[in-house]
């Protein structure tokens, strides 16, 4: 198997585990959106992802490193979309 081929199966993988704990604790998704939201509102770039992240990790069965550096494809692609559902979710209002 190709290194690309590894990397997106990994990059599967990883998701498909995220996704089951949400499916296995839905409140995982509402303390996000709580956490991103009071986050967001004060700063939107890369420290104020790093904050969310940490809270999340403390206040959730979501694990999420403590250093950017660390992150999986999935914890990226779980901040960014946090962070672009609250930016819709402001415009809206």
């Amino acid at each position: 198997m190709a290194s690309s081929e590894m990397q997106k199966v990994r990059v599967i993988n990883e998701l498909r585990d995220f996704i089951k704990k949400l499916l296995q604790d839905p409140a995982i998704l509402e303390q996000s959106l709580v956490i991103a939201r009071q986050r967001l509102d004060q700063d939107s770039g890369p420290a104020a992802l790093a904050q969310i992240a940490n809270e999340i990790s403390d206040t959730t069965s979501i694990h999420i490193p403590d250093d950017p550096e660390s992150y999986s494809e999935a914890d990226k692609l779980f901040l960014e979309l946090l962070k672009e559902v609250v930016s819709e979710e402001k415009a809206l209002y």
